[in-house]
């Protein structure tokens, strides 16, 4: 049953061939037996599973079936979980038991969805690798001595190796899209505002947006007429209706304008990459649509834009973690500011005490103006870059990294490194534009993600070219065969 959509296991119990407590037992199983290879869940929710699956099958039995009674998803564990630790894959939240669900999470929880348990993930989504855990590093399916990509590395792992049909994650520079290229998955970050962040443990309040990972477009449609809608609670969201994603999937691509920025296809592509895209844009040709080449001139800015504005954000958003009101506090602390000290020290893995103190610097008097303000006159122009660019196109296009998915270990000591490898996603971040990252083929029997860049709240257009592009390919129906899978 693990190969089955979301799509499909909907069909297949409408069909009556089996039931949600039979899909939920079975990869509960398949966790049980196979996760200890990947290290994608912190923590496993079996008998709230099986409660829950239960619980559907009874509805369905009523005839009171919910939009997603009975599918089993992992939710990344940055998304609060009323009952159930919700750790941001940090030390500093190890014992944190949340007493509300997130927005995200109830929405799900009332379209009947069933929660197998909480994800993996770089701590405070603050990685692109999935190796800044407190938990230790997860590893990707497709092979266990390389990175997943991150910081929703877990939920992606899961997905792509069968331990779960989809399941939620975050992006706050590429944590979606990113992982779901190295994992060969459908990752899709909405529109900044699309989804409420209540509840979702925040890193960069102004970037951070959840979105699902799932194996295709149209089981993303799916999650987000559920998971999307605007929330009082949340004034960052948008008070938009929310379309019917699902049901706009056969929109033709006959006269699409595809924008082919020259700054995505530059020398620091890696050619096996290059190559697979450029297949998956002549199949798009083929399919009807129009190749038009674009530019985006300060490109080049973003992630210097972004490693200012980011840090800054969560130098603020983590000053919270203190030691005193919840989380990790050391032991014996002689004084308040020794328990302020080494409850951070202790608390906070490498990489976000890193990016706190780059943001405190950027936010420190007599350096605000120079970064974090400069940084934001950045933004502006990168936005700009985009919006002049839909005059002319429709849709942008290109690879979502730049290269496949490396080493474990083999980038531990340059961070510098790690941070070039979202350049191609940080950009939309600092625009609040949707995206998806797509399987567009193997290089060197690693997956490669296209990534499809859409106009503000244009996500009807985004999944119904991503899926119009898996009619005609079967990139995404490819799983590890380590897994269950073939290639």
């Amino acid at each position: 049953m693990h190969v089955h959509t979301i799509a499909g296991l909907l069909s297949g119990m409408a069909a009556g061939q089996f039931s949600s407590a039979e899909i939920t037992s079975d990869y509960l199983q398949r966790i049980a037996s196979q996760d200890q290879q990947l290290n994608s869940f912190i923590t496993v929710t079996e008998e709230l599973a099986l409660t829950q699956a239960r619980a559907a099958d009874e509805r369905r039995a009523r005839g009171e079936g919910l939009k997603l009674d009975g599918i089993p998803l992992a939710h990344k564990d940055i998304f609060c979980t009323q009952g159930t630790k919700t750790s941001c894959g940090s030390r500093m939240l190890d014992n944190f038991i949340p007493p509300y669900d997130a927005t995200v999470i109830k929405a799900l929880n009332a379209a009947g969805s069933v929660c197998l348990g909480k994800t993996n993930m770089d701590e405070f989504a603050m990685g692109s690798s999935n190796e800044n855990s407190y938990f230790g590093p997860v590893r990707n399916p497709w092979d266990t001595d390389c990175v997943p990509g991150g910081s929703s590395g877990g939920s992606a792992a899961a997905v792509a190796a069968g331990l779960a049909v989809a399941a939620t994650g975050t992006d706050t520079g590429g944590s979606i899209r990113q992982p779901a290229a190295f994992c060969g998955l459908t990752g899709l970050k909405p529109t900044y505002g699309r989804v409420s962040r209540l509840g979702m443990v925040a890193f960069a309040s102004s970037l951070d947006q959840g979105g699902p990972l799932t194996r295709t477009a149209e089981d993303a449609a799916l999650l987000l007429e559920v998971i999307a809608g605007v929330d009082p609670a949340d004034s960052t969201s948008a008070d938009r209706p929310v379309p019917r994603y699902s049901e706009a999937l056969a929109q033709s691509l006959a006269g699409l304008r595809i924008g082919l920025p020259q700054e995505f296809f530059g020398s620091g592509l890696d050619a096996g990459i290059g190559s697979v895209i450029n297949a998956a844009l002549k199949e798009f040709e083929a399919l009807g649509a129009q190749l038009v080449e674009i530019n985006l001139p300060h490109a080049n800015l973003a992630i210097p834009a972004y490693y200012v504005i980011a840090p800054a954000e969560a130098s603020t958003n983590l000053s919270r973690f203190d030691g005193v009101r919840y989380g990790y506090r050391c032991e014996d602390p002689t004084d308040l500011e020794d328990l302020y000290t080494r409850s951070r020290e202790e608390g906070f893995g490498d990489e976000v005490k890193r990016r706190i103190l780059v943001g405190t610097y950027a936010l420190s008097a007599g350096y605000y103006d120079a970064y974090y303000r400069k940084a934001q006159q950045v933004r502006r122009l990168i936005q700009s870059d985009y919006l002049n660019a839909f005059k002319e196109v429709d849709v942008i296009m290109g690879p979502t990294t730049p290269n496949p998915a490396w080493a474990i270990g083999s980038k531990e000591s340059d961070p510098v490194s790690v941070y070039l490898e979202d350049i191609y996603t940080l950009g939309v971040n600092l625009a609040g534009l949707p995206a998806i990252s797509v399987p567009a083929g193997l290089s060197d029997r690693k997956p490669v993600g296209l990534q499809i860049i859409g106009q503000h709240f244009d996500e009807s257009r985004l999944l119904s070219t991503a899926h119009q592009f898996q009619l005609a390919t079967d990139w995404h129906t490819l799983t590890p065969p380590g897994f269950g899978g073939k290639s």
